[in-house]
């Protein structure tokens, strides 16, 4: 192996996207999801992290931004490694971060050019809602919240 400069090793190294979610329950384990008015489909509040911005940071942001609330992002749950797809030239690595319980949505603010709706689902409808390769992410969410240990999984599914 012949020795290569720094800039030009690094220039040549997968680059990949990232993203954050919040996980956030109500007190019966319900799971808020809102509803971009970009896409189909419902979501976790979250979204890309920014250049130079930590994953936790982004999750905080995030939160804010669609929820109009300050979340405590706490300990990551999932972290789901997802290939180039669709539109989406780059791998996406996507950190799951356990933002607590809230009791209501009533509190919440949704810009309304972005998040259409919000609500807490019981964990199976709130599969249904989220595209399959996000849906594990719910249940693998509540056993890491439960293990106290993070999970991590491959577009969705249980890393082989």
């Amino acid at each position: 192996m012949t020795w290569t400069e720094p800039s030009t090793w690094y220039a040549n190294l997968s680059a990949f996207h990232a993203a954050t979610a919040a996980f956030i329950t109500d007190p019966v384990g319900n799971v808020l999801l809102v509803k971009p008015t970009y896409r189909d489909h419902w979501a976790f509040p979250g979204g890309y992290v920014e250049q130079d911005e930590y994953p936790h940071h982004a999750c905080a942001r995030e939160a804010r931004e669609e929820l109009g609330v300050t979340v405590a992002v706490g300990e990551l749950l999932v972290v789901d490694w997802a290939p180039p797809a669709g539109q989406r030239p780059r791998a996406l690595v996507h950190f799951t971060f356990d933002c607590g319980t809230i009791t209501q949505h009533d509190g919440l603010t949704l810009p309304e050019q972005e998040i259409e709706g919000v609500g807490f689902f019981a964990p199976g409808e709130a599969g249904q809602r989220l595209p399959d390769n996000v849906a594990p992410r719910v249940s693998a969410a509540i056993r890491a919240r439960a293990l106290r240990t993070p999970i991590y999984l491959a577009d969705g599914g249980a890393a082989s």
